[in-house]
């Protein structure tokens, strides 16, 4: 199946690794065109030349906490491709920890990057968008379910999740879609690390696997496809939706 993608811009942030990079990777795959974003300059050099399509990529160095970050970041994209048709909102996880342990500077330091900077994101992005555009969310299984030890994931995840929503009612009259995607247990550098913090990772990886139906971790390339096709055109239908990448792991419909 054609998605559609070919000629088509994006902008992906925080992608210098992991799912934003297999999702940027993908698309371009398809033959998008992709601004990627990441808060070090060595890690966005390493990500765009790791994806090797120098004419259809573009690396720029930001933090979605800076509140002028969205409106340079959609504005170099116009500039660098001539168009702009979708945004994956992706941050790195907050902190690990438990309610009780978590203080109020932990949590102020979060919301600006994970939850305000995400919904400004969003904001600019919808003002620069045009019917058939996208904006897609990178949250978590914690929208559904509380994570033991993942406290303010817990505690911001689903605010987005509510905030996707109120935007897929809001854009759908114009022609945007807005989408959210909720990967669990997917094999890439912070899950190994949250394994880690367990004090045996080898035994956590086999204890959450045990508990998926498809008895394993996802990887990130599996992830990045179900994200250029939510962002496709192919999914033109789709929209106000959580989807689940986790092999199974939800149990609610």
């Amino acid at each position: 199946m054609d998605l559609g993608l070919y000629g088509r811009t994006y902008l992906i942030t925080g992608a210098t690794r992991g799912l934003g990079l297999a999702t940027a990777r993908t698309l371009l795959d398809e033959g998008a065109q992709v601004v990627i974003t990441g808060r070090k300059d060595s890690s966005v050099a390493e990500a765009v030349a790791a994806l090797d399509v120098p004419e259809r990529v573009f690396g720029i160095t930001a933090d979605n906490a800076d509140r002028g970050a969205a409106e340079r970041l959609v504005t170099a994209t116009k500039d660098r491709f001539g168009s702009f048709d979708g945004i994956l909102i992706s941050v790195g996880g907050p902190p690990a920890g438990p309610a009780t342990a978590v203080e109020d500077d932990q949590w102020r330091e979060a919301f600006e990057e994970v939850f305000l900077g995400a919904v400004r994101m969003a904001r600019t992005a919808a003002a620069a968008l045009e019917a058939g555009g996208v904006i897609g969310f990178v949250l978590s299984a914690s929208v559904h379910q509380p994570i033991p030890g993942l406290a303010i994931s817990n505690g911001l995840r689903p605010g987005l999740a509510g905030v996707a929503k109120t935007l897929a009612d809001e854009l759908g009259p114009r022609g945007i879609r807005v989408v959210g995607l909720l990967p669990a247990r997917i094999d890439t550098d912070r899950v190994r690390e949250l394994d880690e913090l367990s004090g045996d990772a080898e035994a956590a990886r086999a204890r959450f696997s045990a508990l998926i139906p498809l008895g394993r971790y996802g990887t990130p390339e599996e992830f990045g496809r179900t994200a250029a096709f939510l962002l496709s055109p192919a999914a033109s239908y789709l929209t106000g939706i959580m989807v689940p990448v986790d092999g199974g792991a939800a149990r609610g419909w």
